[in-house]
């Protein structure tokens, strides 16, 4: 295999190794926030937000997790078959499923990138061109040139009304994650094909 692809294997199995683990944690922190929850209906006035913050707690445990368990090979796999096959057949079967996974993983990153538009005020078809308006906006212009580019911000239609934006965000980070781990188990797939191990 050529050095940019191991090296390309390497750092992102790192970045998704290391991201995986301090997610890992983010179970303590929804206990932490439903136990709040439980508490303040007990004996205080019942917040309004701990709903929400563990939802949105879930989703980025969930989706920024998703990348450390595909690189741990902890995704659903029906062993019936697969168990007894050959490591090059394996190799065949993985690097095949993971072209689906990527086809999957790129129609849900631009969805997320379209709702995450949506949610900053973007009403029209091209999310990636507003995104990208937005960020020059942002870097040229500071907060006040990019609040002229942003339209109506959506929010939650609950009674502690947060923004959506943020978790959007999260969802979309964690999808091009996702994208970029199946990327380097396809490359670490073909080779295995070809005899070889990275």
């Amino acid at each position: 295999m050529p050095v940019v692809l191991r090296h390309y294997v390497a750092v992102v199995d790192a970045v998704n190794h290391r991201l995986g683990r301090v997610m890992m944690y983010g179970v303590f922190v929804m206990v932490a926030i439903l136990l709040w929850s439980s508490v303040s209906k007990t004996f205080f006035v019942p917040s309004l937000w701990t709903l929400e913050v563990a939802q949105f707690a879930m989703v980025a445990y969930y989706i920024l997790g998703g990348p450390y368990s595909i690189q741990l090979g902890s995704n659903v796999r029906m062993d019936l078959f697969y168990a007894g096959w050959s490591v090059k057949k394996k190799a065949w079967f993985d690097a095949f499923t993971v072209l689906v996974l990527i086809f999957y993983l790129c129609v849900l990153f631009y969805g997320g990138i379209g709702s995450t538009a949506y949610s900053l005020g973007h009403f029209g078809t091209e999310p990636f061109v507003f995104l990208k308006d937005l960020a020059v906006a942002f870097v040229t212009g500071g907060p006040d040139a990019a609040g002229e580019v942003l339209g109506y911000i959506e929010r939650s239609p609950t009674a502690w009304r947060p923004y959506l934006w943020p978790i959007k965000a999260i969802m979309c980070l964690g999808f091009f994650l996702m994208l970029l781990q199946a990327l380097s188990e396809l490359i670490k797939d073909i080779a295995r094909i070809r005899g070889e191990e990275i």
